[in-house]
């Protein structure tokens, strides 16, 4: 088997903590030049590939701006920033809570997601730290949704990012989540659910179907009042929105979910106020470079559990 040439180092900085775009040009010959391949494949429209052109804002390897006649070469990269959406800045901090020469694990808040997607650029968890700590480098080693609080863990060093993702890919974590949900006294708990979870593309919500299971969570009554329970959710597999789906199935959906189990409208951008129930609490593991025993535990606290009005009052 053929192996793909491995990517050259980005003639670009990184700008706001934001990678540049890298594209390579792939196998073929229904290009004549490579602004024709970048008006065929970029979403954004003839008149401003042309203009990025005219403004040398592509690059080639050597950091060369790309000129509008240069010839379609398969295999090339160009690199070039991508225009940055108007964000609405997430009003929580970002603690960190460990910082090595490997790792720097992060207490993410509510709303903030983990890295670039979509609509969500350098408004993210991985962005801001680069700017925070100077870490250019820095890279995620999983993910965590963005309505979800809690600990995500980011490599320092490119080469190692391998080994740390591997934890996770390997199930060699082990990650608790707290959540508040309604409280049902008729619910047997502990219990461990089993299903098979599908999530499809352009699709907010995920479903259970029939099939082997993929999914398995544990669920425990940690504690209840006033018709409110605080749980813990023990995942042994990773599927999206794994927690969220089973604890809707129990009847007890997490409070603040908008999706489960039902999809409602969308918050509107800026409401940051009843965010989703759900924290990731602590991650434990040990240490694939430095064999050192890991156990990390958020230091947030779910609202809604110390304070039910402040979290449901439409004023607050």
């Amino acid at each position: 088997m053929r192996r793909r040439t491995p990517a050259p180092p980005s003639p670009l900085p990184q700008r706001d903590g934001v990678d540049p775009v890298r594209v390579r040009l792939p196998p073929g010959n229904d290009w004549a030049t490579v602004r024709d391949h970048l008006v065929a494949r970029l979403p954004v429209g003839a008149e401003v590939v042309d203009g990025m052109l005219e403004a040398g804002r592509i690059v080639d390897a050597d950091g060369r701006p790309v000129g509008r006649d240069s010839v379609y070469m398969p295999g090339m990269f160009v690199w070039f920033h991508r225009e940055l959406p108007d964000e609405e800045r997430v009003p929580f901090v970002i603690d960190v809570i460990h910082r090595d020469d490997h790792l720097v694990v992060a207490d993410k808040p509510h709303f903030l997601a983990t890295t670039p997607r979509g609509s969500h650029i350098a408004e993210t968890a991985l962005a801001r730290l680069r700017r925070e700590l100077d870490i250019p480098t820095l890279g995620a080693a999983h993910r965590l949704d963005r309505l979800t609080a809690g600990l995500v863990m980011f490599t320092v060093l490119p080469e190692e990012r391998g080994a740390y993702q591997s934890l996770f890919r390997d199930r060699r974590v082990t990650k608790e989540y707290e959540a508040v949900a309604p409280y049902d006294p008729t619910l047997p708990l502990p219990r461990t659910v089993r299903s098979r979870i599908v999530k499809e593309r352009g699709v907010l919500a995920a479903q259970e179907v029939e099939g082997e299971p993929n999914a398995v969570s544990r669920v425990e009554l940690l504690e209840h009042r006033g018709g409110l329970a605080r749980y813990r959710l023990t995942p042994s597999t990773g599927q999206t929105h794994q927690l969220r789906v089973h604890m809707s199935a129990l009847g007890v959906p997490i409070l603040g979910d908008p999706l489960y189990p039902v999809v409602t409208d969308p918050v509107p951008t800026g409401d940051f106020r009843r965010p989703l129930q759900l924290l990731a609490r602590t991650l434990e593991f040990t240490d694939p470079v430095t064999g050192h025993a890991h156990r990390f535990v958020s230091r947030r606290v779910l609202k809604a559990w110390v304070s039910y009005g402040k979290w449901a009052s439409p004023d607050i």
